[in-house]
């Protein structure tokens, strides 16, 4: 593929998950060197060997631009484009690491949906903290499952940065005959509707496990995504980003899709199962349950109701059922459809 006069030369991939493989495997098979960084030298050493992420992406093997390292140095000395795909949790630590290895001119990329604890800061925050770039980071979101991507299933995604020049960077260098890039320069609105939708995407879950059917289902996610709207629009985001590809698009994969880890966690509390136990028996991480519990505290700080979020914290803790929850929901105060400004609820009639 031809590549532009500032082409990427060398890309870290930051986390060998399931997202942090796939987007390795997708940026080496276009020719681009890359080094697939991962905490766990062991697990590192095994996907040397076997050319593959037998954890996570066992049937895709490595494109021979792809090499694994287990340190940080090693990944982070020539790159000029690290992407971070490591949990929400662990993304400050690693930043904080990262900060003295890179090159002062380098294109940080956040691949991680959520939002961190305690800051209640979104990721692309968490990084700019850390980091203290020369330019905006770039922020990768949108509908797709690692495996669909780094097995070459069409998918668009968006790549949303404060500066233009970024945005269309990543855009260009990430571009494939199966992979395309929108861009968009609404942090807040697509970094709120990638660590929202799998909340959302937790209660839809719970709907198919209780069998509740597709009436309930299609309202779950409607409403949902006018939860995410009310938040991201009283953070900064707009309305109409909740719309494409970052909003909708990847609310309605998350929440129906078989690959979704944060829907399965659903399904398994609709049937009753405990949260402890279906964590205990998951090897990828479901983003969704520590995010819960944080979007209640930025709607509490923006004015934001949030009440499927509301519920599914509750069934998360423990403290209510998860039929319940759903009757909850249903039960609410009849009101219009529409929103009113941003934070401010309409009146009930």
């Amino acid at each position: 593929m031809e590549r532009t006069a500032y082409a990427m030369r060398e890309v870290a991939v930051l986390g060998a998950g399931g997202w942090g493989t796939a987007l390795a495997i997708h940026v080496g098979r276009l020719g681009t060197p890359v080094r697939l960084w991962g905490r766990n030298a062991g697990l590192v050493e095994t996907m040397r060997e076997e050319r593959r992420n037998q954890a996570y992406l066992a049937d895709v093997m490595f494109p021979p631009a792809v090499t694994l390292t287990a340190s940080l140095e090693e990944a982070l000395a020539t790159a000029d484009c690290v992407v971070s795909a490591v949990p929400s949790h662990g993304t400050r630590e690693l930043m904080r690491r990262a900060a003295p290895l890179m090159r002062p001119d380098v294109t940080i990329v956040s691949a991680t949906k959520g939002f961190e604890r305690g800051t209640l800061n979104r990721m692309s925050e968490v990084i700019e903290q850390e980091v203290g770039l020369s330019r905006s980071p770039a922020v990768l979101s949108g509908p797709s499952f690692a495996a669909e991507l780094a097995r070459g299933a069409p998918t668009a995604v968006l790549v949303a940065s404060s500066d233009p020049n970024v945005a269309a960077r990543v855009q260009e260098d990430f571009r494939s005959r199966y992979l395309r890039l929108y861009a968009s320069d609404d942090v807040v609105g697509v970094e709120v509707g990638g660590a929202m939708k799998n909340v959302i995407a937790i209660a839809a879950g719970v709907v198919e496990g209780l069998g509740l059917g597709s009436n309930a289902l299609a309202a779950l996610i409607t409403r949902g995504l006018a939860e995410v709207s009310r938040l991201a629009c009283a953070m900064g985001g707009r309305r109409e980003t909740l719309a494409g590809l970052s909003g909708i698009g990847d609310l309605i994969l998350t929440c129906t899709g078989g690959l979704s880890r944060n829907r399965h966690v659903g399904i398994e509390l609709g049937r009753g199962r405990m949260l402890s136990e279906i964590l205990a028996e998951m090897r990828t991480v479901a983003e969704g349950v520590k995010t819960t519990g944080v979007a209640l505290e930025l709607g509490r700080r923006h004015g934001v109701d949030l009440p499927i979020a509301a519920q599914m914290a509750a069934v998360l803790e423990g403290r209510t059922e998860a039929r319940v929850a759903v009757e909850e929901l249903m039960l609410r105060r009849q009101r219009p459809e529409a929103d009113g400004p941003p934070g401010v609820a309409p009146p009930v009639r």
